[in-house]
C-alpha cells in the first residue's frame, strides 16, 4: 500500500499580515508551523502503515522553508518526503496549488491512497483536496471521522454529512480528507527526529513536473485574486455607567432599562415583542 500526504505549512501566528499589492500572506519574518488539521492526515497515514503495511510519503508545497514541515512528518514516523519549490509557484491559489500537487501525485505513481486534512488554517476553503482529486480523476471523499475497513482494492469509510454520519465503499486510488476526530496526532520521538535530521528530501521545482508551464501557476496562473483588502473594525456606541455607592445603582438601572426598550429587547409599557 502506498499512501502520499499532502501537507502545508502555515504561520504559526493569527496575526497575519498581507501583502496588499499582491493579497498574498507575508511569510517572512513569521514562525512556520505544520498545518495543524494535516497532523491528522498524517496519523491517519501512519496507523494504517501500522495496521496494514504502507509506504507513507509527505509532499509539501512551498518555499525552502517549508522543508522544516516536511522533515516533521518524517520525525513523526513518515518513510520520506518531497518539497515542491519554485519560484514559479508564489501566490498561488488554490486551484493552481491543487494543479502543482496533483502532477507530483501523478509523477509519482502507483499509489494508493492520497490523505490531507480538512483544510487549511490560513486560508480556510477545503478546496485543495477537492481539486487534487478532480485533477487526478480519482474518487473523493471529505470530512471523514474514521476508516473502518480496508483491503487491497477498497475501504470503507465513515463521514460527517449535517447533522450524522454515512459510510461509504471507496475504491482505490482514491483522496480522502480527514476531521479531527479520526485520531489523536502522536508527538516525534527522538528516534524519529534523528530520522528526520539524516532524511535526504527530494526538491521538486516547476521543470520537474511534466506537463505544467509557469503560466499555470503562481499569480498568473491563479483565476482567483484578492483584490481588496481591509482591517475589520468593532465600533460599540454603548453607555458607560459606574457604581460607586448605593445611591448610583438606581439611576444605572434605569440607564439599562431604558437602552433594552430602545434596542426592543424587552418591551415598553403597552407594547408586546
Amino acid at each position: 500500500m502506498k499512501i502520499l500526504v499532502l501537507i502545508k505549512q502555515v504561520p504559526e501566528t493569527s496575526n497575519v499580515r498581507m501583502d496588499t499589492s499582491t493579497g498574498t500572506i507575508i511569510r517572512e519574518g513569521v514562525e512556520s508551523i505544520v498545518n495543524p488539521l494535516d497532523l491528522y492526515a498524517i496519523e491517519t497515514a501512519l496507523r494504517l502503515k501500522k495496521t496494514y503495511g504502507a509506504t507513507v510519503t509527505a509532499i509539501s508545497m512551498g518555499p525552502s522553508a517549508a522543508e522544516k514541515c516536511v522533515k516533521e512528518a518524517i520525525a513523526m514516523g513518515c518513510d520520506d518526503g518531497i518539497l515542491l519549490s519554485s519560484h514559479e509557484f508564489a501566490g498561488s491559489d488554490t486551484w493552481a496549488t491543487s494543479m502543482i500537487l496533483s502532477k507530483a501525485c501523478a509523477k509519482i505513481g502507483d499509489f494508493d491512497l492520497v490523505l490531507a486534512g480538512e483544510r487549511a488554517t490560513d486560508g480556510d476553503t477545503a478546496q485543495v483536496g477537492p481539486e487534487v482529486a478532480s485533477l487526478l480523476d480519482i474518487p473523493l471523499a471529505t470530512y471523514v471521522s474514521s476508516i473502518l475497513k480496508v483491503n487491497n482494492k477498497e475501504m470503507i469509510i465513515e463521514r460527517l454529512v449535517e447533522k450524522c454520519y454515512e459510510s461509504l465503499l471507496v475504491p482505490f486510488p482514491c483522496l480522502v480528507t480527514v476531521l479531527k476526530e479520526i485520531a489523536v496526532p502522536r508527538l516525534p520521538t527522538l528516534r524519529g527526529k534523528q530520522n528526520a535530521r539524516a532524511a535526504e528530501l527530494q526538491k521538486w521545482s516547476i521543470n520537474d513536473l511534466p506537463g505544467i508551464c509557469s503560466e499555470e501557476v503562481g499569480l498568473a496562473g491563479s483565476p482567483t485574486q484578492v483584490v481588496k483588502i481591509s482591517t475589520p473594525k468593532v465600533a460599540r456606541h454603548g453607555i458607560n455607567i459606574k457604581i460607586k455607592d448605593e445611591r448610583d445603582m438606581e439611576p444605572a438601572i434605569e440607564a439599562l432599562v431604558q437602552f433594552l426598550k430602545d434596542k426592543n429587547l424587552i418591551p415598553k409599557r403597552g407594547q408586546e415583542i
